[in-house]
Order: structure tokens, then sequence, then C-alpha cells
């Protein structure tokens, strides 16, 4: 079945082959395209580490099984209403929090006035010290990460990949792709850093295991 998409890219195909222009040139790919590491090397934990330091967000280390208290910790300062992803694992669910699971409902009102958010992630690059999001049920839709004040990210450490193509190559390019590294934040006025503008004003990630 042909797409939008498939069919407006033929589109421009035919209109650049009627007007004479060439066909474009290959893209060299001898680029680095995988680490030396395995996803989840202890190497790249700490790299993803440092660099989510430096971008200013807070790390919390907790073994497979000590996610909920992991995430507990996180939620102390934030008290209030807890958005969840649809799908966020029930055991990493802390006692406690005042959780809404996620159905969709929530209006970007609710969302702003919410305490935190927790999800999970799809994929991350210890390199750029990046989490990317795709949507999936335990990471919820794009509006819960981008409105909440405070966004706690569970990082399963088999999830953190050395490189971006790497981490390009974990996710599925059909998904609405979300990528965040550090708390929301920008230095466009006068160079004045100042965070919470596009999103989250404070990132907690966990890492587990």
């Amino acid at each position: 079945m042909t797409t939008a998409r498939d069919e407006m890219l033929g589109r421009i195909r035919a209109a650049n082959a009627a007007a004479g222009h060439p066909a474009p040139p290959d893209v060299p790919r001898d680029y680095h395209r995988k680490g030396e590491h395995p996803p989840g090397h202890p190497a790249l934990i700490e790299l993803f580490r440092d660099r989510l330091v430096d971008y200013k967000a807070t790390v919390i280390d907790a073994p497979a099984d000590g996610v909920a208290a992991a995430v507990a910790t996180a939620l102390v300062a934030f008290p209030g209403r807890v958005v969840a992803a649809p799908e966020l694992p029930a055991e990493w669910r802390a006692d406690g929090p005042d959780w809404a699971p996620d159905d969709g409902s929530l209006s970007p009102a609710e969302l702003d006035t919410s305490a935190a958010v927790v999800t999970a992630c799809a994929a991350a690059c210890a390199t750029t010290g990046t989490i990317a999001l795709d949507g999936s049920p335990d990471q919820g839709r794009r509006a819960i990460t981008l409105v909440p004040d405070v966004h706690v990210c569970v990082v399963r450490a088999e999830q953190v990949v050395q490189t971006v193509p790497e981490l390009l190559a974990a996710l599925d390019p059909r998904r609405p792709i979300t990528f965040v590294s550090g708390p929301s934040a920008t230095s466009d006025i006068e160079l004045e850093r100042v965070e919470g503008v596009h999103g989250p004003r404070t990132l907690i990630v966990v890492l587990a295991g």
C-alpha cells in the first residue's frame, strides 16, 4: 500500500527528473556506527551518568528490583498528583504518591498542575547523554512528558548504548520519537540559561540494574 509519504516523495523525484536535475549522490556511511562496548556495559553507564549530571539532571541508581524505592525517593520533594504512563510496570509504582495513570483524558491544564510524571524510555545513548521516548505504553503520549514540570524517567541498564547510530537503530522511525538530553533549557536570549521553557524543568533519571 502506498502511503502519503511515498506518494509525496515520488512526486518530488518525478519533478526533479522532468526538470533535468541529476540524481542525488550516494551518502557515505563510513562514519563511526558502533561503539566498542555492548549495551549496558559499566563504562557506558558511568559515561551516561556523567553526561546526565553535566546536563543538570538528577541520577538515582537502583537495583533491578529496587525501582519503586528509587521512584519514591525521587518523588519525596514533589507531593501531589503523579501522572504515570498508561502501562508503567506496577512494581515501579511506589506506595504513597497519588498516582494518576494516564488514559488520555487529562487536559493540558491538569497535566500542568500535576506534581510529576513517571515513565520508562525506549533507549538511551551514553555518548550524548540522550534519552529517547517513542510513545510506547510504558512511556505514554508526548504531552505527559512535556507539560508536567518534573519528569522521572526509568532507564534500564541494558537500554544504554554507546553511539547515536546505535540509538537510532534501536528505535522505530514510524513512532513519535522525543529526544531528551537533560531538563528543558534554552539560552536564546542574551545567553542566559532558562530552564523549563519547552518541557520539564526537572529531570530525574532512575538508572535501574
